[in-house]
């Protein structure tokens, strides 16, 4: 598994193509979409929170801070980290503070991320928007581009009801209609929201 990208290929994409043509037609003229995977789990909550409302360029510019102050990215390292020092690194303190949360949900043992994988998307984001800095929408994302999960399409990204919408020439998309397109993107629900995120 390449830990830097989201994986897929022909199998995902022709099935996508046999279901919708209309999204197909998409597909072929988008081509391949590489998007970055972030293996390490916690690493990928923390970036979450990070990059809350802010650009991805002062997102990684925090990173970096985080990286360099901490060393590591962990939640043996965060868990008893001051709350000034990671506001220094340009968190806001409320973003700091859920950060401390969540470093120690997993020290604590709240989340296991071993037991995960067991696991099934609801009960995962279930999981996750009980932490204070988390809801379902991070949830999601976290199911995506950590996890890998394969079938998720998140009502509650704008961008991708604005994408579809687009897609299907679309004035209004109802909630009805979204779980309609939803369950015909499955079982590769997330592979289908990377064109629709490109469309949006």
């Amino acid at each position: 598994m390449n830990d830097n990208f989201l994986v897929y290929g022909e199998k995902e994409l022709n099935y996508l193509k046999s279901r919708d043509k209309t999204l197909g037609m998409a597909i072929d003229e988008i081509g391949i979409i590489r998007r970055e995977a972030r293996a390490d789990h916690f690493e990928a909550l923390i970036m979450s929170i990070v990059s809350q409302q802010i650009s991805r360029k002062a997102a990684d510019s925090i990173w970096n801070r985080l990286v360099d102050k901490f060393s590591a990215v962990s939640a043996p390292t965060l868990v008893g980290a001051d709350l000034n020092d990671l506001h220094k690194c340009g968190i806001s303190l409320r973003k700091a503070g859920y950060i401390k949360g969540i470093s120690e949900a997993v020290i604590n043992g709240d989340i296991n991320f071993n037991e995960f994988v067991s696991m099934s998307d609801g009960e995962i984001i279930s999981k996750l928007s009980s932490l204070r800095g988390i809801g379902v929408w991070t949830a999601e994302m976290f199911l995506i581009f950590s996890m890998r999960r394969m079938d998720v399409v998140s009502w509650g990204d704008l961008a991708i009801r604005r994408g579809m919408m687009k897609l299907y020439g679309l004035k209004e998309l109802t909630q009805g209609q979204f779980e309609i397109y939803r369950k015909r993107y499955s079982p590769y629900g997330s592979i289908a929201s990377l064109y629709i995120w490109a469309l949006s």
